[in-house]
């Protein structure tokens, strides 16, 4: 990593990424390096019990924290060993008490807020059997969750075969991660208009795509290269107030160990930029990335096991902070992998992931949620 009084490469660099296209809005400089002397306090956020387990996805609206809960479902919609083939998305309160839950039938391993439409969108079943709901916690009766059947299934596209990952909102459109894909010539997001009860699927870029390298301390940075995407999951609108890639769409290849950043995704000219990942030695993988918006908060991270956990402290605006996860990365052993996840901050210049030495939870969904008269943006999840 740069040094921080390195004002003149920090200049350089800058002006660079500015060339061709990877600076944010003008007069904005090149990501910072974060400061990880900054100690913060993990606290119990809400726990599982007899019905509720693996906690994934992590999401707020309208001050409520959203958890999904799979509950043992397999990524097909496959009953747990008890035979429940529900997965459970919880509402709760801002000091942890329940408020309401939903029952989604298959595996929720995707869910995002669209406080706009007052609305929870939510996927299950990554690997087939794909499908997408709606939740409007503020109405009432059959219309507050709503099940969308895909046209096309993901599983009948050429070279997909799988299933759909996170939604996230971006620019008014819903984009979806496209999962499981059977090659790596298959749609890697897809943008979903939703019309009665069928969400319509569109390519927005593919496993194939061209990108341009975006680490900076690649030989290859600012040239071009096709992806070869296996494993599209979490993704996220990048927010404004970060210092590289602000108002783009990110999109997380989890067993590749890359992200890839998307310009005016699914507008006209919309460019994509490739920053692979690294820091976590031969098994670098991360599940969700989040974005500190504000100076004061609280990052909300579930552990995949029983528990939802808050962090506090003092925030660095802009600091991109990801659940890093060994045993998902391609290369991991398919049985007997240990390295246990744990929260870095992203290095969004380089890609260099660096312990948080002073949270010790093993993340697996992540949300920040600005605290109130915060400076900054409200949040990210």
């Amino acid at each position: 990593m740069r040094s921080r009084a390195s004002r003149v490469l920090a200049l350089t660099v800058a002006i660079g990424l500015a060339s061709i296209g990877l600076a944010v809005a003008s007069g904005s400089a090149a990501a910072k390096d974060i400061d990880h002397s900054s100690t913060f306090v993990t606290s119990v956020f809400a726990t599982g019990g007899s019905s509720l387990s693996k906690p994934d996805d992590i999401t707020s609206m309208g001050g409520s924290i959203f958890v999904s809960w799979q509950n043992g479902v397999g990524s097909k919609g496959e009953p747990d060993s008890n035979g429940n083939p529900y997965s459970t998305i919880a509402q709760y309160s801002s000091s942890g008490r329940l408020v309401n839950s939903w029952q989604l039938l298959g595996r929720c391993d995707g869910m995002s807020a669209d406080p706009q439409h007052g609305r929870i969108i939510a996927t299950v079943n990554e690997d087939g059997n794909s499908s997408l709901y709606v939740i409007k916690p503020d109405t009432h009766g059959s219309a507050q969750l709503v099940q969308y059947t895909y046209s096309p299934d993901p599983m009948n596209v050429p070279g997909d075969g799988g299933g759909t990952d996170a939604p996230h909102v971006y620019r008014g459109q819903i984009f979806i991660s496209a999962s499981a894909p059977s090659g790596t010539s298959a749609p890697a997001v897809y943008h979903a208009t939703l019309s009665g009860t069928t969400a319509t699927l569109t390519p927005v870029s593919f496993d194939n795509s061209v990108a341009t390298v975006a680490n900076t301390n690649d030989p290859n940075h600012g040239n071009t290269t096709s992806l070869g995407l296996t494993d599209p999951d979490s993704n996220i609108v990048v927010p404004r107030s970060s210092p590289r890639f602000g108002g783009d769409f990110m999109l997380d290849s989890q067993g590749d160990g890359v992200q890839v950043y998307v310009q005016s995704a699914g507008m006209g000219g919309q460019r994509l930029f490739l920053l692979t990942l690294s820091g976590a030695g031969d098994l670098t993988s991360v599940d969700d990335t989040v974005w500190a918006t504000s100076s004061r908060g609280t990052l909300y991270a579930t552990d995949g096991s029983m528990t939802v956990y808050a962090i506090r402290g003092h925030f660095d605006v802009g600091a991109a902070y990801s659940a890093v996860s060994p045993c998902n990365a391609n290369n991991a052993p398919s049985t007997g992998c240990t390295p246990p996840n744990w929260l870095g901050t992203l290095n969004l210049n380089t890609g260099l992931l660096t312990p948080v030495a002073s949270v010790t939870m093993q993340p697996k969904g992540l949300a920040f949620v600005g605290g109130a008269g915060a400076n900054g943006e409200a949040s990210s999840d």
